[in-house]
């Protein structure tokens, strides 16, 4: 029961953070169901953290739409890249089988230092009085644009993630996108490549990975719902009180302490 409250208090608090930032969760939902509650990283920890993700997409999505925090011409240019890289993600998931825990700890620290790096640079470039940042992008290079989305639909697929921490990097250097503008297109490309990938995931699950998520069923109706309130509520909390300058700072915090986590656990540091 302890471990179930806390797991629950744990997902709250995951799509509360991420939300303002841009990033569905999915890096601290896959260690807390494999190291709270002893979920093997599988078919079917991947196929759960997702859906928290896309529920965390959304609950902060449409708000940062009612705010006008989005840019459709940048998303719908970024999905061309996004929706055929989840799909292939899927299947090079499906290739790893039984190896897929180091490649999937060693690809995590690949993509968090990469995503540490882009958005450091970014915030010593950015003025912190930047002005108003919801008009459309006027300079976008789409090559570079689809080329980073198809990676982060790639890599939302093989590790369980919004890969917010790879498309707020690109649609900042290649649309030009300002930071909240590009936190609500992040979560707007989310609303769409997070679901192709679950859909794709519960296709390719073995009958005992199938099995397994319906031994979850309590937990697998209960979490979206905590996933989805601690969504639109730190949602409306990041954009009321927190600027948007500091709310990258908060992102950059976050690849941090995900990085160390799993370098820890990969170098063998905890058992």
């Amino acid at each position: 029961m302890l471990e179930t409250v806390l797991i629950f208090a744990g997902v709250f608090c995951i799509a509360f953070v991420f939300s303002p930032v841009g990033m569905g969760g999915g890096m601290l939902f896959v260690p807390l169901l494999h190291y709270g509650a002893n979920w093997p990283i599988d078919g079917t920890l991947l196929a759960v953290s997702l859906i928290l993700t896309a529920v965390v997409s959304y609950g902060s999505g449409l708000a940062h739409r009612r705010e006008g925090h989005h840019d459709d011409a940048v998303i719908k240019s970024a999905l061309i890249g996004a929706v055929p890289g989840a799909i292939a993600g899927v299947g090079i998931v499906v290739m790893l089988g039984e190896q897929l825990d180091p490649v999937f700890k060693g690809l995590s620290l690949v993509m968090l230092a990469w995503a540490f790096i882009k958005t450091q640079a970014k915030l010593k470039q950015q003025d912190a009085s930047e002005g108003p940042d919801n008009g459309p992008s006027t300079e976008v290079n789409h090559i570079g644009l689809r080329t980073g989305s198809g990676i982060g639909g790639l890599l939302s697929s093989v590790l369980a993630i919004g890969a917010g921490v790879i498309y707020v990097p690109v649609l900042q250097q290649s649309a030009s996108l300002k930071a909240r503008t590009a936190i609500g297109s992040s979560l707007h490309i989310m609303m769409v490549v997070v679901p192709v990938a679950v859909i794709t995931h519960l296709a390719f699950l073995s009958s005992s990975e199938l099995e397994g998520l319906r031994e979850q069923i309590t937990i697998l109706f209960a979490l979206p719902f905590l996933t989805y309130l601690g969504a639109r509520m730190g949602a409306e909390f990041g954009m009321k009180y927190i600027n948007a300058h500091d709310i990258m700072k908060v992102f950059t915090a976050l690849v941090a302490v995900v990085f160390l986590r799993y370098a820890w656990d990969m170098f063998g540091l905890i058992r």
